[in-house]
């Protein structure tokens, strides 16, 4: 059995944590096309290889922590097409027993790693089941009721795998935070929640980032809080201000690369070198944040950059 001690442990040692980058364009990058409603969670249906080949390539690139393929797996996302309930469930575990193979599979052909590398279930927003864009704005039209209805049954399930952390990203509103920090409260999985920020000061919904991250200033089971899918440019900023607003919790921050996605072409257009990435990096940790890493369109090589300038 996995021991859940294992993220506080980390997070006392002192040496910056890397998580790994967009696993979307990891499984882009090796040959998959995930332009569907279901996005990345299309490759558990067939092509979980190519998964577990996604996460293994963020473990030789440095990281520290891999991040779960389901961020867009969940009961009403697999229900667009015909998916029942049962087996979105059980693919949706699924995505910590690939990790798990990704891990084991990498400590076997890497004798001399001095760390078991950590599994983060991820728990995206409503928005994302959407496949809509929504996830960045929060702008659901739903009540507390029917938001928190979504995410514990999938949250409870991650709870109950062999994952080491609960990972709720891309969090959108603070309506999605309230629902989410009283769940966790049930978790026995510690946890980190990060927000997606319009700008330096605000989570997507306007909330001023202090609110949001205030929120959960003595939660006992989140143990990290941060930023993610947010333009490099505002992280530095945003970092500072939940460090200031929170000082007691670790800081996480996984930016995007900078590029701009657009929901309804599901395309994106800018571009992020990882050298530049590796620099941002050493600022995230000089604004306070102990745990980085890269989200959309951040690959093997920004993490092999961040991993290099930063530990």
């Amino acid at each position: 059995m996995t021991d859940k001690n294992q993220f506080s442990e980390r997070l006392s040692s002192n040496v910056p944590i890397i998580i790994d980058g967009g696993l979307s364009n990891e499984l882009e990058a090796l040959g998959l096309d995930l332009n569907n409603s279901l996005w990345s969670a299309s490759a558990l249906l067939e092509n979980q290889d190519k998964i577990k080949q996604a996460h293994i390539n963020y473990l030789k690139a440095g990281a520290d922590v891999i991040i779960t393929s389901s961020y867009q797996a969940s009961v009403r996302g697999f229900a667009t097409i015909g998916i029942l309930e049962n087996q979105a469930n059980e693919m949706t575990a699924t995505t910590v027993k690939i990790a798990n193979a990704a891990v084991e599979e990498y400590l076997d052909n890497n004798a001399t790693a001095k760390r078991r590398p950590l599994i983060a279930a991820n728990i995206g927003p409503y928005g994302a089941s959407m496949a809509d864009g929504s996830e960045y704005t929060g702008e659901y039209g739903l009540n507390d009721d029917e938001l928190s209805d979504f995410h514990r049954d999938r949250l409870m399930l991650l709870d109950n795998t062999q994952a080491d952390i609960l990972a709720c990203e891309t969090i959108p509103s603070m309506q999605e935070a309230k629902v989410l920090h009283d769940i966790l409260l049930e978790a026995k999985t510690p946890a980190w929640i990060c927000f997606s920020c319009k700008d330096d000061k605000h989570a997507n919904d306007g909330t001023p980032i202090e609110e949001m991250a205030m929120l959960f200033s003595d939660h006992p089971n989140v143990l990290a809080v941060g930023i993610n899918c947010t333009a490099p440019q505002y992280a530095s900023e945003l970092i500072a201000r939940i460090h200031k607003a929170i000082p007691q919790k670790t800081i996480i921050a996984y930016p995007n690369s900078g590029e701009r996605y657009d929901a309804a072409t599901k395309a994106w257009s800018g571009t992020s070198s990882p050298i530049s990435c590796g620099l941002a990096a050493q600022k995230w940790i000089e604004a306070g944040a102990s745990i980085i890493g890269g989200c959309c369109r951040m690959g093997p090589d920004h993490i092999k950059e961040i991993k290099n300038k930063c530990c």
